[in-house]
């Protein structure tokens, strides 16, 4: 017998499976504090929660018979993702549970905010009977920028094309066959500024996505332009935003995520032309069911056939083998990070290689860490170790991987490429033994890089006094180098210059590099130093402390 613990308000209907299995106990303790939590949680296999539990890391001391952590929706913030992997947790999510909710809010925060109806209603209910002040638009024959065409936003394009819009889509992985099936036009972000009536986003909040829609943006819209964010927080920047509807250059605004929640800022609560409702994108019956359904049969799933659909982390390896590959791990992930931010667009082919001892060894998770740190650059912490090749797939991005005996100069090598159309990055890399993790080889330059969390990427030309110069303006900017490497394929070509750097550097700072006689293109990287879901992180971080 497995038993269950539910602690908070979670669906019966959707938790019904779990109700009718004969192998499995459900007890619902929805008002546990978290001493009460901790006294019970080792009598249980599995714990579904939602927003209002917080399971930390000191929780889970105490679970020790703790097999699966559910999440009845899709994000985990309130799961110690780490402390779960270091005890072999499994933790689970609904990823696609909610997806229609959130798409028909979307349409429903569309409407009310062309049609003004919670103004017309709030100013009714009053007492005042105003036909006057509340003449909207039509959705007829006006352009809808979708901005993100995952599940959401492809649905939320299905849906607005039945009121006869014209949409237009950007997503880094959208292809023109792909728009041309949906009857939509692909577009880039500045087409969808110029021509979009609605802006509706549906993308992931990432280092590129964040403050995606600022004052620069804004002032590429068109004039009436209104926006629509049922997706994350922060990508609109809300003070840009505030300051275009006051300035008369967008209509209008309705928001479902902000910044910080609960929302408090006035300038966003008490604007008019600005709809407000509290993060109620999955807010629905039936969404709610859905959740508690899916994470309750894949509990069964896990517990009974050791069966894994939606895990946010994976299983502990075998010690033999994770002794051998950690390293190779969290190289692999960096690797990924490291090549999608060369490549001007999201790719559409992968080249993985291994070289040397590696040949001998099982690289299927260490691919997956590889096309992990690629993907997660577009889709951010959506992107487990288990979900990695099927999104892979559902992008429409082909992979393919080769072992050759070859050593290339080191025991062990890894080679990773990427391509989109005539564009090809490549990142070569390797464990040395006593010195750890190195990067030796970008496109067609050999250097000898450790990879750490702020890289610098200059390309120039090989002239005497280039090193000088770019390090002398850094130091201007007071951004300390750890490390600098030069590579070359030519005396008097081109070169690459690697740093690392204690910080991270801003768009200023690449301004001014840009304007060094001789230096051609400057770009700041940011790699993640650990990987919190690959197996044998906390015993990795031990020893590298």
């Amino acid at each position: 017998m497995f038993k269950v613990l539910v602690t908070d308000g979670i669906s019966d209907t959707g938790l019904k499976s779990l109700f009718d299995h004969p192998n499995f106990i459900v007890e619902r303790q929805p008002t546990l504090k978290p001493e009460e939590l901790k006294n019970i949680i080792g009598d249980y296999e599995a714990l579904i929660v939602r927003s209002q539990t917080k399971v930390t890391g000191e929780l889970l001391q105490y679970a020790d018979r703790l097999k699966v952590i559910a999440r009845a929706g899709v994000g985990v913030d309130n799961i110690d993702v780490n402390a779960a992997t270091g005890k072999g947790i499994i933790v689970i999510n609904a990823p696609g549970a909610n997806t229609i909710a959130a798409t028909e809010h979307t349409l429903a925060m569309m409407l009310s905010m062309a049609r003004m109806i919670p103004q017309a209603h709030k100013k009714t209910v009053a007492g005042e009977w105003d036909r006057n002040s509340f003449k909207g638009v039509e959705l007829y024959k006006k352009t809808l920028g979708v901005i993100g065409m995952g599940k959401i936003g492809t649905e939320v394009a299905k849906r607005a094309k039945s009121f006869g819009m014209n949409i237009l889509g950007y997503d880094p992985y959208l292809t023109e066959e792909r728009a041309e099936k949906l009857g939509m036009k692909k577009a880039s972000l500045d087409l969808i500024a110029r021509e979009s009536d609605f802006i509706t986003i549906h993308t992931p909040l990432t280092n590129d996505t964040k403050g995606l829609v600022n004052d620069d943006y804004l002032s590429k819209t068109k004039k009436g332009v209104r926006f629509v964010n049922c997706a994350r927080g922060g990508i609109i920047d809300e003070k840009a935003l505030v300051r275009a509807i006051q300035a008369g250059h967008v209509a209008g605004a309705a928001l479902d995520v902000f910044e910080k929640e609960p929302v408090a800022d006035p300038e966003l609560l008490q604007n008019p032309n600005i709809i407000i409702t509290p993060h109620l994108g999955a807010s629905t019956v039936e969404a709610q069911e859905k959740v508690a359904q899916e994470v309750s049969e894949e509990i069964i799933e896990i517990l009974e056939t050791q069966s894994i659909r939606n895990a946010v982390n994976m299983p502990q390896m075998s010690g033999e083998t994770q002794q051998k590959m950690q390293p190779y791990l969290l190289l692999g992930e960096q690797m990924g990070q490291l090549v999608v931010q060369l490549l001007k667009h999201a790719p559409s082919k992968i080249e993985i290689n291994y070289y040397g001892d590696l040949i001998e060894e099982d690289t299927e998770l260490l691919t997956r860490t590889m096309i992990k740190g690629i993907l997660s650059h577009h889709l951010s912490d959506s992107v487990n170790l288990i979900n990695a090749l099927h999104l892979l797939k559902e992008q429409g991005v082909s992979y393919n991987v080769q072992k050759n005996a070859t050593n290339k100069g080191f025991a062990n090598y890894m080679e990773l490429s990427i391509t989109k159309g005539l564009e090809t990055t490549k990142i070569g890399a390797t464990v040395l033994n006593g010195y750890g993790a190195r990067i030796v080889k970008i496109n067609e330059y050999r250097i000898d890089v450790r990879p750490e969390s702020h890289l610098l990427l200059v390309k120039h030309q090989d002239v005497p006094g280039m090193i000088g110069k770019v390090g002398s303006l850094l130091g201007d900017y007071h951004i300390n180098i750890g490390t600098m490497q030069v590579g070359r394929t030519a005396v008097g070509g081109e070169a690459i210059m690697m740093l690392t750097l204690d910080k991270q550097i801003t768009a200023e700072v690449i301004r001014a590099l840009t304007l060094i006689s001789g230096l051609n293109e400057a770009k700041s990287l940011e790699l993640s130093n650990v990987d919190p879901f690959y197996p044998g992180r906390l015993e990795l971080e031990k020893v590298n402390k």
